[in-house]
């Protein structure tokens, strides 16, 4: 399991005290949307699932919040235009 952290405008992974992978967000509509900047990994872990499984926690914690998203970020995009049945429960904005 994954040891993803929270902290305002981002979630991240650290690994030897490394950033090894982050999405962005900017909170917008007073507070009541996460707007994804960005979704970045480190290079040498790409291909492990690892900015889904970040996804899948940011979308968990914002559905429990009662938060909705706004994909900015091109990643976040396509991962919820390719499976619009998993993201179902997130209000997403385009």
């Amino acid at each position: 399991m994954m040891d993803f952290q929270h902290e305002p405008g981002r979630y991240f992974l650290q690994q030897n005290d490394k950033t090894v992978a982050e999405i962005t967000y900017t909170t917008i509509n007073n507070g009541q949307t996460y707007a994804i900047n960005a979704t970045n990994v480190d290079p040498s872990l790409r291909g492990q699932g690892i900015a889904a499984k970040l996804l899948d926690t940011v979308v968990a914690e914002a559905h429990d919040k009662h938060i909705s998203i706004k994909a900015v970020c091109p990643y976040v995009q396509k991962a919820f235009a390719n499976n619009p049945a998993k993201y179902q429960k997130i209000e997403y904005k385009p």
